[in-house]
């Protein structure tokens, strides 16, 4: 299939997108729908934001995109909405629907994905893991389904063993790194090679063109940025985690069925037996252990 010219491809989404993880040189990012946009030769607009969920993506960020006209689209995002203490399922499938639908009806070829487990990649002990596990899948649901009626290029990043492996993520743990960017790039490219598009650009997983991220330059992060990142996430994410792991252990508590408390040991009470006086002997006391 020929890509038409001047292509144009328009991402929305949240920080992933943006790039977040795989700085430039000379400041800013680039990320995975930069390296695929080069590998396209296409006009590439970026319009997504930090920290978009998928209502943000269906208000301004798609009539953004809608404007541009563009031939694909990329709508990466849910991950955020998983994190908010008033978070549903239905209501993010709702706005992710409006997303694709819109850009669908416009003419674009739409690139979607399941998004990885922010629990596995934080490492989080398994209290707090499982309802953003659970949440996540809620939304993998919705996005899979999606790409069913709309015909989406959909790729699986959440089943892809790979997507989790340490040198995949940046020191935040949260946003891939160069190798994690260009990993997403080289499954969109693969995926729509597979369609029969056209991608006269090279596209591989081994660093390039990014700035180097040093052991330096990762403890600096942690000690500036990093320590906001925290801070800020002590008063709003840490909370809500810790909130969801009570509901978690609640519902468990509620689902498992009632035990039969043991039966108690058996109780022996001593017992005096008379045997009547005979005329050659007098009364004659025994006791006896009689189990009630």
């Amino acid at each position: 299939m020929s890509l038409r010219r001047p292509l144009r491809f328009v991402a929305l989404g949240d920080s992933t997108t943006v790039g977040l993880g795989d700085p430039l040189p000379g400041g800013g990012w680039r990320g995975w729908a930069s390296l695929l946009a080069l590998a396209m030769d296409a006009v590439f607009i970026n319009v997504a934001v930090n920290g978009a969920t998928a209502a943000d993506v269906s208000g301004g960020q798609l009539e953004k995109a809608l404007v541009q006209r563009p031939h694909i689209a990329s709508v990466l995002v849910g991950v955020n909405d998983t994190l908010r203490g008033n978070f549903r399922a239905d209501v993010c499938a709702t706005h992710l629907e409006r997303t694709v639908a819109g850009l669908t009806a416009a003419g674009a070829t739409v690139l979607t994905a399941r998004m990885p487990d922010p629990g596995r990649m934080l490492s989080l002990p398994a209290a707090l893991a499982r309802p953003l596990a659970r949440r996540i899948a809620e939304v993998n649901t919705a996005v899979d389904d999606i790409s069913r009626r709309y015909g989406t290029v959909h790729v699986d990043l959440a089943g892809d063993p790979r997507t989790y492996e340490r040198p995949l993520w940046s020191v935040d743990r949260l946003h891939p790194s160069e190798v994690g960017h260009r990993h997403i790039a080289v499954e969109y490219a693969a995926a729509l090679t597979a369609l029969g598009f056209h991608l006269p650009g090279r596209l591989t997983v081994d660093r390039s063109g990014g700035a180097q991220v040093t052991r330096r330059g990762q403890l600096w992060w942690l000690a500036t940025r990093g320590t906001a990142w925290v801070a800020a996430r002590s008063h709003d994410l840490v909370p809500q985690l810790v909130g969801l792991a009570a509901a978690e252990i609640w519902a468990d508590l509620r689902r498992r069925p009632l035990e039969q408390p043991p039966r108690p040991a058996p109780v022996l009470r001593t017992e005096w037996r008379v045997t009547p006086p005979t005329p050659a002997a007098l009364a004659e006391v025994e006791p006896v252990q009689v189990a009630l």
